[in-house]
């Protein structure tokens, strides 16, 4: 990370899945955790988290601790539950300045949403993290209020960078994203299941064939992790002409699988849509 990175105090509020994914990938990224705070709201969870060297605050002790923790740091993360997001930015907006970055990590709230209860003009970025980063292969998806600064944009496109990839992208395009690495690593996993349960069905003994799928489902996903690999030309070095693979596919392509994953996804964009209607 820069200089400009390492030295930003960072708050996380809330660390729930994603944002405790998040926050020990920029520790691991090297950033001094000791410019890091958390919010929570028991002492077992700031127990765990302490262990890592930062500073936690539990909600249950201190009502004001989430606005303590905003005050004291130059980016918040909000990781609460999508329900809660607005009710929090209410809570900290007398704590925020306008050199201060707020940072969403839910699912369907809209920039917009945020800015009504937050002060005019506040820097406020929407993201859409997929569960992948739990394990430093994530994707990140941004969206930057037009009150945020390019070098705003880029430190907290650094940040995230240390739990996988980020892409800044219109807030247009939030729920195609949501619906293609969103809810993605579950497409993945549907296929693992179903690769399985083929096998199972062909006379292998379930743990092996979870066994199988599993690992061939992972190791097809380290080979595409290559910057340079296209999903289409992987594909086709394995289908050898006229050999198993491309029967295979051949019958995948006749059955409409193609269609199916593509209505699929179209149905998950729909529904995010909807669901920031909801939250809205």
């Amino acid at each position: 990370m820069s200089e400009a990175t390492n030295n930003l105090k960072l708050s996380f509020l809330g660390a729930g899945s994603m944002n405790g994914a998040i926050l020990r990938g920029i520790i691991a990224s090297g950033h001094d955790p000791k410019l890091i705070t958390a919010t929570v709201r028991s002492d077992k969870r700031a127990a765990e988290l302490r262990e890592l060297g930062i500073n936690v605050l539990v909600s249950e002790q201190d009502p004001e601790a989430n606005r303590k923790a905003a005050a004291a740091t130059d980016i918040i993360f909000l990781g609460v539950k999508p329900v809660g997001i607005t009710e929090l930015c209410d809570e900290i907006s007398g704590a925020l300045t306008a050199e201060k970055v707020v940072v969403s990590v839910a699912a369907a709230i809209t920039l917009e949403s945020m800015q009504a209860h937050l002060p005019a003009d506040q820097p406020v970025i929407r993201s859409m993290p997929n569960t992948p980063l739990m394990v430093g292969a994530g994707v990140v998806g941004i969206s930057p209020a037009a009150s945020v600064s390019d070098e705003q944009t880029r430190l907290v496109t650094e940040l995230l960078s240390g739990s996988g990839d980020v892409h800044v992208i219109e807030e247009e395009q939030q729920n195609a994203l949501s619906a293609i690495s969103g809810s993605g690593p579950a497409y993945a996993f549907y296929l693992a299941e179903a690769m399985a349960n083929a096998g199972v069905a062909m006379g292998l003994d379930e743990k092996l064939a979870i066994d199988l799928a599993r690992a061939t489902v992972a190791g097809a996903g380290k080979m595409l992790s290559d910057p340079q690999a296209i999903p289409g030309e992987l594909r086709k070095a394995v289908t050898s002409p006229k050999g198993t693979t491309e029967q295979a596919i051949k019958t995948f392509d006749e059955q409409g699988i193609p269609k199916i994953i593509a209505a699929g996804t179209q149905a998950a964009a729909a529904r995010a849509a909807q669901l920031s209607d909801e939250l809205g």
